[in-house]
């Protein structure tokens, strides 16, 4: 029996989720697909210059699995690169770092932490203190994002 998945956290979703070489048509082109956490290991690490052991806990995951997840981003950037591939961010095992709220009420939005969030029914709006609110899920820039693997879509955990 396989071991269970492990969602790994992710705090941002990029605006943009396709990359490819300038002058060159999609169809003449090969692609490289990123997952989304090898994106978040790559922004953390990369961009925000973060230590290993702190991008680490901030995906909830080991170190020497954020180490992985890491060599296997900066491998398939190297790959699309150097051989002139284009590069789709998608998909994965990941869940949102915070999730958004919004009151039917009053229209109020707010972020909670994942660790606060039991039940998003129990949430109460901290401007009319009512409770009738309702996760806002995040955009997902391109209708294809995400629709890999099993279930409705993967890589989005509510």
């Amino acid at each position: 029996m396989p071991r269970p998945v492990k969602w790994r956290r992710v705090g941002f979703i990029p605006g943009v989720v396709h990359f490819k070489p300038a002058g060159v048509p999609m169809t003449a082109l090969d692609e490289v697909s990123l997952s989304m956490e090898e994106a978040e290991a790559i922004r953390l690490k990369d961009l925000e210059g973060m230590q290993q052991e702190d991008c680490a806990q901030r995906m909830k995951i080991s170190r020497p699995t954020f180490h992985r997840v890491l060599g296997s981003a900066r491998s398939k950037l190297a790959d699309a690169i150097i051989n002139g591939k284009a590069i789709r961010i998608e998909g994965g095992n990941y869940e949102m770092a915070v999730r958004r709220f919004r009151c039917n009420l009053d229209g109020q939005e707010w972020d909670v932490p994942s660790e606060n969030v039991v039940d998003s029914h129990s949430q109460l709006c901290p401007a009319c203190h009512g409770s009738n609110v309702y996760p806002v899920l995040p955009p997902i820039p391109d209708a294809r994002a995400g629709r890999r693997g099993r279930g409705m879509r993967r890589g989005m955990r509510w």
